[in-house]
């Protein structure tokens, strides 16, 4: 079975203003091209997992593998290397910086991971705008766009790098239904033509519904 994801027993407290175990045993994974859903009530745990998941958070027990390799341990400046390149994140806010143009937005963690000519980051930008439709926004403002472009643009930035598994977080927490069903067919859209893995959190029941599989956590433990 070809896992791009795993974690094997990761256990997660906050010690204050007491202890609190808040992720218990988590052991999964996700399939290469897999589309997954993570649900469960506020509280559960989902978010403080998908945050590990993506390198953010290291302070937890247990192992974390992307692409058969342990991520866990590695050296901060190795892990921001590691979750710009491998990992793309939709958040419920789409965190663009509204004074940059669409294209520059998009074009960032690309410079950032400076593997690329600027001709070569511009070119994949266009071709990620493209893809979703929205290439004659490139030259507009961030902030002069809709709620709705501006997901499918923070989308855009989070494919620039080409990542292995995209991750979401509420990623529709903040748009109305046909914009909801807009990000859901793009998602689809990348697992089913680009072979992309995509995990995302979410209380949405249609979306989650729609996934290949719902992982339904309670009390920081998944229970199916």
């Amino acid at each position: 079975m070809e896992y791009v994801l795993e974690t094997k027993n990761i256990n997660k407290h906050f010690y204050k203003p007491k202890d609190f175990h808040v992720l218990k045993d988590i052991s999964f994974g996700v399939k290469v091209g897999e589309f997954a859903s993570i649900m469960g009530k506020s509280g559960s745990g989902k978010s403080t997992l998908l945050y590990i998941l993506s390198t953010m958070d290291t302070d937890y027990t247990g192992e974390l593998y992307l692409n058969h390799e342990l991520v866990t341990g590695r050296s901060h400046q190795e892990l921001s290397r590691i979750r710009n390149k491998h990992i793309g994140f939709v958040f419920q806010f789409h965190y663009l910086l509204s004074e940059f143009s669409v294209l520059e937005n998009v074009m960032l963690p690309a410079k950032k991971l400076n593997e690329k000519s600027h001709a070569d980051i511009k070119r994949d930008a266009m071709q990620k705008l493209e893809m979703l439709h929205i290439d004659y926004l490139a030259q507009q403002r961030a902030s002069r766009i809709s709620g709705g472009e501006k997901q499918r643009v923070a989308i855009a930035r989070a494919l620039i790098n080409n990542p292995i598994i995209l991750m979401g977080d509420e990623p529709t927490g903040n748009l109305d239904s046909q914009n909801s069903d807009n990000v859901f067919n793009i998602f689809k859209r990348l697992k089913e033509e680009e072979g992309l893995s995509l995990l995302v959190v979410t209380h949405d029941e249609d979306f989650a519904q729609r996934t290949d599989r719902i992982i339904q956590m309670e009390d920081g433990r998944i229970i199916s």
